[in-house]
């Protein structure tokens, strides 16, 4: 289990995104870009992606480093409009959530089919732990954003409420 020096950086840089994206998931509910967090979150993440390209053995690691960084720029940039467009906030919510889905299938996968040295978890890409694994991920992809854009539909309206409550006061 020989590992490059760019497939070093590429594993250091983009581990930290995982806890990143745990801490925000758990404090805010979502990918947060305007937290320092948030923007820890897009550096790590933009070297874990950047560094896939010289290492990637096969064209869908490629395609899904793609992907992701579609994804993460999207998120992104939606959300330096989000101070002023509604929609933005949904978009950012969905495209940095499947940021976080796509980060975590490679490394989960890679963990497995690695881990423990010399006689790792997983062997095939079709074994029942892996795909176990990748489902439930999945499953938390699928239930998650709905919740996510649900609770930013009510703060969104709460807001909405709140600034017609203050302006019919005046």
């Amino acid at each position: 289990m020989s590992i490059s020096p760019i497939g070093w950086l590429h594993t250091l840089g983009s581990l930290p995104a995982i806890p990143l994206a745990a801490y925000m998931l758990a404090k805010y509910g979502r990918i947060a870009p305007q937290t320092r967090a948030g923007r820890a979150y897009f550096g790590f993440m933009l070297l874990g992606v950047l560094t896939v390209y010289p290492i990637a053995k096969q064209p869908v690691s490629a395609i899904v480093a793609t992907v992701t960084l579609a994804t993460l720029l999207i998120g992104y940039g939606a959300s330096a409009l989000s101070a002023g467009r509604r929609l933005a906030g949904y978009v950012e919510t969905v495209a940095l959530s499947l940021s976080v889905f796509l980060l975590m299938v490679p490394t989960v996968s890679e963990t497995l089919r690695r881990l423990p040295a010399g006689d790792p978890l997983v062997k095939q890409m079709t074994d029942p732990l892996l795909l176990g694994v990748q489902g439930a991920l999945f499953l938390a992809l699928v239930v998650g954003v709905p919740l996510q854009l649900r609770a930013l539909y009510k703060r969104n309206a709460a807001a909405a409420q709140s600034a017609a409550s203050t302006t019919g006061s005046r």
